[in-house]
């Protein structure tokens, strides 16, 4: 019986640790495009992809805190 809880929370782990990394990439991902934005003078899309890389950092954060 305690084979399968520590299997069940190892499983887990591994999720929360592929969602956490993904959510990094995607931050990376939406960061640069930014940065593209700001060059391209294009304040509305450049506000969008600031607020989805601050939601991204903010998961793979909040996941490493659980």
């Amino acid at each position: 019986m305690i084979g399968l809880v520590t299997i069940a929370m190892t499983s887990t782990a591994h999720w929360m640790t592929n969602v956490s990394a993904l959510s990094v990439i995607g931050c990376l991902y939406f960061i640069l495009t930014f940065f593209q934005h700001i060059k391209m003078e294009d304040e509305r899309l450049a506000q969008q992809s600031k607020i989805a890389a601050v939601v991204c950092l903010a998961i793979a954060l909040l996941i490493q805190a659980i």
